[in-house]
C-alpha cells in the first residue's frame, strides 16, 4: 500500500516537472518574478544582519566613565574595583587616576599653563569600563545601579550611538516583515494565475477525469507539486540573486575596507535560513496553487 501510494506520487511529481520543461519561456518568467520577489526582503534582512555584526567591529565599543567624589580614599576606589568586578557585562576595567588625567589633559589639550595656575588639581579619579554589547534599558539601567554607588559623583555614558543603531535595526526589521509580507502575496498572486490558466487550459480533462470518479485530491496533486516547484525554484533563484549582488558588493567593499584597515565582508544566509527560504518559498508556491485549483474546481462542479 505504501509502495503504491509513493510510486503515485513520484509520477505525479515527474508529470509536473515535465509540465515545466514543455513550456520552458512562461515556467522560467515566473520563477524569474518569483525570485526577484523573495530577493528584496531576504536582501534587505542580510544586509540588517552584516550592519549588526560589522557595527561591533567599526563602533567604539560601548564604554561608562564612573568619576569618584574628590574626598574618595584608596579604599573606596577598592571598593568600586569590587562591584565592578562583580558586574557580567563589564569585560574591561581601567583605572585613571587624577594625576594621570591631569598629565593627559595637559598633553593632549594644550592646557598646561592654565592647569598649573589653578594650583590643584581639580579633576577626579575614575574608572572606565567597557561594557559588554546589550540592549539600551539594560545599559541604561547599569548605569542607574552604579550611580547610586558610594563615593561616585557621576556615571557618564553616551547612548545616542546605541539607540540611533537600535533604532535603524528596528526600523529595518519591520521594513522586511512588511516586505515580506506583501511580496509574499504577490508570489501567491503569481502562482495563483499560473496554475489558473493550466487549469482552463486541461478543464476537459479534469471534467472527464471527475465524470470517471476520480477524487479532488487526485485532480489536485500535480498542480500542487507543479506550484511547490515552482515556488522552490523561486527560492534558489532568490538565493542566487542575493549571492551575485553580495560577491559585487564584497568586490568594491574589499578596496574601501583595506583603507581603513577593517575586516568587513558581508555573509549570505547561513545554511539554517537558506533552508527555511527555500521551504518557505515551496509553500508559497504551494498555497497559490492549491488556492487556484480550490476555487477551479467548485467552478467547474457548480458548471456541472
Amino acid at each position: 500500500m505504501i509502495k503504491a501510494w509513493l510510486s503515485q506520487h513520484v509520477f505525479v511529481f515527474g508529470q509536473a516537472l515535465k509540465r515545466m520543461v514543455l513550456s520552458p519561456v512562461t515556467n522560467l518568467l515566473s520563477i524569474l518574478v518569483m525570485g526577484i520577489a523573495f530577493s528584496l526582503p531576504v536582501g534587505v534582512y542580510i544586509l540588517l544582519q552584516n550592519l549588526h555584526a560589522i557595527s561591533g567591529q567599526t563602533t567604539v565599543t560601548p564604554q561608562m566613565s564612573l568619576f569618584f567624589k574628590q574626598h574618595a580614599t584608596e579604599q573606596d576606589i577598592d571598593t568600586i574595583r569590587n562591584l565592578l568586578q562583580e558586574q557580567k557585562r563589564v569585560v574591561r576595567i581601567e583605572f585613571v587616576s587624577k594625576d594621570q588625567a591631569l598629565l593627559q589633559l595637559q598633553q593632549s589639550g594644550g592646557l598646561g599653563d592654565i592647569m598649573h595656575s589653578l594650583g590643584r588639581n581639580p579633576l577626579p579619579d575614575a574608572f572606565v569600563v567597557d561594557i559588554q554589547d546589550a540592549n539600551i534599558e539594560a545599559l541604561d539601567q547599569l548605569q542607574t545601579t552604579m550611580q547610586g554607588w558610594p563615593e561616585i559623583e557621576y556615571v557618564q555614558f553616551d547612548s545616542v550611538w546605541t539607540k540611533r543603531l537600535e533604532a535603524i535595526l528596528n526600523f529595518g526589521r519591520v521594513v522586511v516583515l512588511l516586505l515580506f509580507a506583501l511580496l509574499s502575496v504577490a508570489v501567491v498572486a503569481v502562482m495563483f494565475n499560473t496554475i489558473r490558466l493550466q487549469i482552463m487550459t486541461r478543464r476537459d480533462e479534469i471534467e472527464l477525469s471527475k465524470l470517471i470518479g476520480a477524487t479532488d485530491g487526485f485532480i489536485r496533486r500535480p498542480f500542487l507539486y507543479f506550484g511547490a516547484i515552482q515556488g522552490l525554484a523561486g527560492g534558489i533563484t532568490a538565493w542566487l540573486i542575493i549571492a551575485l549582488v553580495l560577491q559585487a558588493i564584497n568586490d568594491e567593499l574589499k578596496t574601501l575596507a583595506d583603507l581603513y584597515a577593517w575586516d568587513v565582508h558581508l555573509q549570505h544566509l547561513p545554511e539554517r535560513d537558506s533552508i527555511s527560504l527555500l521551504l518557505f518559498a515551496a509553500w508559497l508556491g504551494w498555497l497559490g496553487a492549491r488556492l487556484a485549483v480550490a476555487g477551479h474546481l467548485k467552478r467547474i462542479e457548480s458548471d456541472t
